[in-house]
């Protein structure tokens, strides 16, 4: 089934090259089927790759995905065009009378920042609270994750003695959880931090299941024991370049880093293997069929009332 976002977004050309079913809403509203709504609050400063990463793995679904995008309305962007933000984007005034089957809280560069000093820290803090009671399960990814965490358990995030950069190794810790079903045995996943979570706290937190953890990356998947709330300590929606162009950039600002481990086939920059691409579809589906397709009443607003 498709994806329904607008024809005139970016995304669509991409995903339709890809053969990544997508349909504009002006063919969803003949569909008789019952829709899922998604709410992406898209926090990265590249929005438009983030936009096409994240709904490239929605796509490849067998249910039909009406995607909301939310940004943020205490920052102004500084890379992504006002024009695009205007035009396919709601601030949090304009759905907080709505109800969401999922929500997507993307990663943030301003993991090095404490929570309160970062701009948006208030209105972000509110629709996390929103979700609570209009939005039936949310995945949360990398500062993402630190930050609902944080605010819905009280887990700090620790800083790192050098930036956890490339694609490591996670296995599971339960691997009967809905959520890793399909999974082989060594799962894949890309990191780019500076900083980690408090893993001793949050092994302590009887309403979180650690669910994969990789030996040099530590705790990679989590969630809340009544199924609401995920947390993704990496980037599974990461595409094929773009840690390498995340190298590249610290390269030309002159900062020190290192090759992404496990990223380049040899010693050049041209051959990248995409090892994470199957753990990334299924953490996805997955999480739409199990926690938020089956578990949402067919009308989620007459629910509520």
């Amino acid at each position: 089934m498709p994806i329904v976002i607008p024809k005139e977004l970016p995304a669509f050309d991409v995903l339709s090259k890809e053969k990544v079913f997508v349909m504009p809403k002006t063919r969803a509203i003949s569909q008789d089927i019952r829709p899922i709504n998604v709410a992406i609050v898209n926090l990265m400063p590249t929005k438009i790759d983030t936009e096409t990463q994240i709904m490239r793995l929605l796509g490849n679904t067998s249910l039909q995905v009406n995607v909301t995008l939310v940004n943020m309305d205490s920052y102004i962007s500084k890379n992504t065009p006002q024009s695009h933000l205007q035009k396919f984007y709601k601030v949090f005034d304009e759905i907080k009378d709505l109800y969401f089957d999922g929500m997507i809280i993307t990663g943030a560069p301003v993991e090095t920042m404490d929570f309160d000093k970062v701009a948006y820290w208030k209105e972000l803090t509110e629709i996390m609270a929103w979700s609570n009671t209009h939005v039936t399960s949310t995945v949360h990814i990398c500062w993402g994750a630190q930050a609902g965490l944080y605010y819905h358990y009280g887990i700090g995030k620790v800083a790192l003695s050098s930036k956890l950069f490339g694609i490591y190794e996670v296995r599971a810790e339960d691997k009967y959880d809905a959520l890793l079903k399909g999974m082989n045995d060594k799962m894949y996943i890309p990191m780019s931090r500076h900083t980690s979570i408090d893993e001793e706290k949050l092994r302590a937190e009887s309403r979180l299941k650690v669910l994969a953890s990789g030996k040099d990356c530590g705790i990679a998947i989590i969630k809340s024991v009544d199924n609401k709330q995920f947390f993704l300590t990496g980037h599974s929606e990461y595409d094929r370049t773009t840690l390498k162009k995340e190298y590249l950039r610290d390269l030309e600002k002159g900062l020190t880093i290192e090759k992404p481990v496990n990223y380049f086939e040899d010693d050049g920059l041209y051959n990248i293997d995409l090892s994470w691409r199957s753990t990334a579809y299924l953490l996805f589906n997955n999480w739409l069929n199990y926690y938020v397709y089956q578990v949402t009443p067919y009308e989620f607003n007459d629910a509520k009332k």
